[in-house]
């Protein structure tokens, strides 16, 4: 949209007539998100505070409604990419998080891993010296002194602040751990996402959605990288009826982890009373 019109628009934005608001509003909204540079001018040069507290609301459906259209592209793709769900769900917030600065953050972890390891030393040793780096070195933890802080839900503010809940710990954990080339999947286990380290290949079978895997042992990102192995888990799953199920040993999609931080994000959004930002999220997360 050129200036001209644009300001034009602008100009309507105050009118008393509500019809003429909507118009204005909806043409507005249908402009691609590269429109925000031109509101952002406007603002700034504005005196009239209508018109600037409605150029703000504007700018953020059109950020809300971009995030929500690459999430749901994101969401059909067959093989979603772990990172850029995470990257998405936090760009909600942040609309202008930049991604270069985040993937730098994350290969300055993973680079400090790779730089104590070598080709001679066992899965577990690997993974040994990635919880040192990751909780010893960064000090990356469960936030239990607010554990509904949606903070802890975005990307961003959990490399900052080195504080997650157990959703985004463990998808952290796994994406520096795919950085590192270790064939780490997750489980879908209650509150709690545990990780497995895969022998080999991931294979579907033939009917169904179940997978086969060769899991060498399961990985606690909430308890500071804990390996546990498949007896431990047998009998804690055991111990809790509700849980007896195949699914809790079997590696389930990254969608569905990224979508299980979502609908932590929304309670927590709930607990603070932000019904708007609820309602936002909840349209996200019926897409995935």
């Amino acid at each position: 949209m050129d200036n001209e019109k644009l300001h034009a628009l602008i100009a309507l934005l105050d009118d008393p007539d509500r019809t003429v608001f909507e118009m204005v509003e909806k043409e507005i909204l249908a402009e691609d998100p590269v429109i925000i540079n031109q509101l952002e001018q406007i603002w700034e040069t504005s005196l009239d505070e209508l018109i600037q507290s409605r150029i703000e609301n504007l700018i953020q459906q059109i950020q809300f409604n971009d995030t929500r259209k690459k999430i749901k592209n994101w969401s059909n793709e067959k093989e979603v990419d772990l990172f850029e769900g995470f990257f998405l769900l936090s760009r909600y917030q942040y609309p202008d998080l930049k991604l270069k600065s985040i993937k730098n953050k994350l290969r300055k972890i993973s680079s400090d891993v790779w730089l104590e390891i070598s080709n001679k030393l066992t899965s577990l040793e690997k993974i040994t010296v990635l919880n040192h780096i990751f909780y010893d070195v960064n000090k990356f933890s469960i936030n239990l002194k607010n554990v509904l802080s949606p903070q802890n839900c975005y990307l961003n503010q959990v490399l900052e602040t080195k504080k997650g809940n157990t959703i985004s710990i463990a998808i952290l954990y796994a994406l520096v751990a795919r950085e590192l080339g270790f064939p780490i999947h997750f489980i879908d286990f209650p509150k709690n996402p545990l990780l497995a380290y895969i022998d080999g290949e991931v294979a579907k079978k033939a009917h169904g959605d179940n997978y086969e895997s060769d899991v060498l042992f399961y990985i606690n990102p909430s308890n500071k990288g804990a390996i546990i192995g498949r007896k431990d888990l047998e009998r804690f799953i055991k111990r809790n009826d509700q849980l007896e199920q195949d699914s809790m040993y079997e590696p389930c999609e990254d969608r569905v982890i990224v979508k299980k931080l979502l609908e932590s994000l929304i309670e927590s959004y709930e607990s603070l009373g932000y019904q708007n930002k609820v309602e936002d999220l909840s349209r996200i997360v019926n897409m995935l």
